[in-house]
């Protein structure tokens, strides 16, 4: 890692500055203890710290400790001390990492921070660390694998410690950037409230919903689907399916974001649905008529639970080869190879132990296979 820079990349800038020639001359107290365990190769070969068959398994043999320098060549960057070079660095912000790209090598690198309260003097462990950034195939620019990231909000003295896991062979890279925060300050902004949420797929018991994401000084963190006061879901993305609703029930869920300091958002604007009925559904398929290049169908729904259907939605497979025409009693659509039949508002609901009726021409080219099952409102039906 250039910046913030390792262990071993400072003490070499340091060693070039030092020497005023060719040679390495480290003037920096510990770089200089550095080199009088492990010799100067290993400045020489600062980006070379890494194990040639890690195979992501970095916990497993690298002992506490020895994270900084993993193999005896750089045995001597483990030294616990106060003095090595530091990297000034402000909490919180957005800045961009650098990673030598001596071979360019695809893989993912991971970012960690050690954690408030840690001890430089003391020997850097797993336990000591905190993920706070990571990436797959970041972008080279000028020989640097260069990608931005934000800081965490730390303060006082920290290490960054960098693994760099290759994705076309087990070997890995390590560095320790010995660094000082300033700036942190306690986050108390709130994000902003998500956008209108956009209910779909509702189903006796479920409901996907989409929202436009909220944003943040800092970043989301998630997001909670509340039902009045009551979380009825959670999500990390913009996007979520709640479960374990009940059946044939008016519900108004709105959405609220959450940071990593805990800060929630106002809440978003609700969404109004009902939800279906579970009961049990049977579906008839037939085709009256059939010609070269096309057939008409008909659909039957009946519902033989004890309670109407709300707003049905009928999905069944719709395969290459043929082609909506025409539609009646009903509106189709037709996307990813399924087609999804809604009623028309005079026949939207299907009454309990009733039936409703609607059909379709479609356009054909070869043959097409009836289709082998049918889903109500998410349900699947039986046919017949």
């Amino acid at each position: 890692m250039t910046w913030p820079g390792s262990r071993t990349y400072l003490c070499y800038e340091d060693g070039r500055a030092g020497s005023g020639g060719g040679d390495i001359q480290p003037t920096n107290p510990a770089c200089i203890a550095a080199v009088a365990q492990g010799g100067k190769q290993p400045l020489w070969d600062w980006f070379g710290n890494l194990i040639s068959n890690a195979a992501g398994r970095h916990r497993e043999i690298i002992p506490d400790g020895k994270l900084c320098g993993p193999t005896t060549k750089y045995d001597a960057y483990n030294l616990t001390r106060a003095d090595w070079p530091v990297t000034q660095l402000t909490a919180n912000q957005t800045v961009t990492l650098r990673y030598n790209a001596w071979a360019p090598h695809p893989g993912t690198w991971e970012q960690y921070v050690t954690k408030d309260g840690f001890d430089v003097t003391k020997p850097l462990k797993w336990s000591d660390l905190e993920l706070f950034d990571k990436i797959t195939n970041p972008p080279l620019v000028n020989g640097e694998y260069a990608w931005q990231a934000r800081l965490p909000n730390k303060s006082g003295r920290h290490i960054i410690y960098s693994t760099w896991t290759r994705s076309d062979s087990p070997e890995a890279f390590y560095s320790c950037s010995d660094v000082m925060f300033g700036g942190g300050v306690p986050d108390t902004q709130a994000p902003t409230a998500p956008g209108t949420p956009v209910a779909s797929a509702i189903t006796g018991n479920s409901v996907k919903l989409d929202f436009p994401a909220a944003t943040d000084n800092i970043g989301v963190t998630s997001y909670r689907v509340q039902n009045g006061s009551q979380v009825v879901g959670t999500s990390g993305t913009n996007s979520v399916t709640v479960t374990g609703l009940t059946a044939n029930t008016d519900y108004s869920l709105s959405v609220v974001a959450v940071d990593g300091a805990g800060n929630t958002s106002p809440a978003s604007p609700a969404v109004a649905f009902r939800t279906g009925t579970v009961g049990t559904c049977s579906v008839a398929y037939s085709k009256p008529s059939s010609w070269n290049g096309g057939f008409t169908a008909n659909v039957k729904i009946t519902n033989s639970g004890t309670s109407a259907i709300s707003a049905w939605q009928l999905v069944w497979d719709f395969p290459a080869g043929q082609t909506l025409a025409q539609a009646w009693s009903s509106t189709i659509t037709v996307a990813d190879g399924k087609a999804t039949a809604k009623g028309a508002n005079y026949n939207a609901d299907v009454p309990a132990g009733g039936s409703v009726n609607f059909g379709f021409n479609a356009n054909t080219t070869g043959a097409v296979p009836e289709p082998a099952s049918f889903t109500l409102n998410g349900s699947a039906c039986s046919t017949g």
